[in-house]
């Protein structure tokens, strides 16, 4: 199994802590600790999605999200690069449809699990965001899918790889 480093990175933090405390007492004793915590389901917040009414991918990327629990509200408009520029979405970044959630933006393909480790790991970032439309993205499923980036970026325009996706 292939993990992203965000994933890796937050089990990392979460490892850290359990060298001490209740945690080694239950390990002492032999009982299961959690070890990392994540966002249940029922606990993620709705995501608010901007879209073109015609764009069969974005709606395909609406599905995914919904599989993953997230309760979305989508919302097809005439121009999305104002939302985008009213977002902060970097040029580099942008991609068919911007979404808001819990404060953060999400800009194209994002996979529905980077958007739940943003959200457990609460990065001082503005969004993440999967420049284009790689093929093998959410939404964007099909033969011939590659390797992408999911790309975070802050309000200073400082850019950085959030996760490395392999899809094959």
């Amino acid at each position: 199994m292939k993990y992203s480093t965000t994933a890796l990175t937050l089990l990392t933090v979460a490892l850290t802590g359990c060298g001490s405390g209740d945690a080694a007492e239950a390990n002492a004793a032999g009982e299961a600790t959690p070890v990392m915590f994540a966002i249940a389901d029922a606990d993620l917040p709705s995501i608010l999605v901007y879209k073109a009414a015609t764009c069969g991918c974005c709606e395909g990327w609406v599905d995914h999200l919904r599989a993953a629990g997230f309760d979305v509200d989508a919302r097809n408009v005439q121009d999305l690069m104002v939302v985008k520029r009213d977002a902060g979405v970097p040029g580099a970044v942008m991609s068919c449809h911007t979404a808001l959630i819990d404060g953060y933006v999400v800009e194209g393909h994002v996979p529905a699990e980077q958007i739940k480790a943003m959200l457990a790991s609460r990065p001082a970032i503005t969004g993440i965001g999967v420049p284009g439309m790689p093929t093998g993205s959410p939404g964007m499923e099909g033969p011939g899918a590659k390797p992408y980036q999911v790309i975070s970026w802050d309000r200073q325009g400082n850019a950085a790889v959030f996760a490395d996706i392999d899809p094959r």
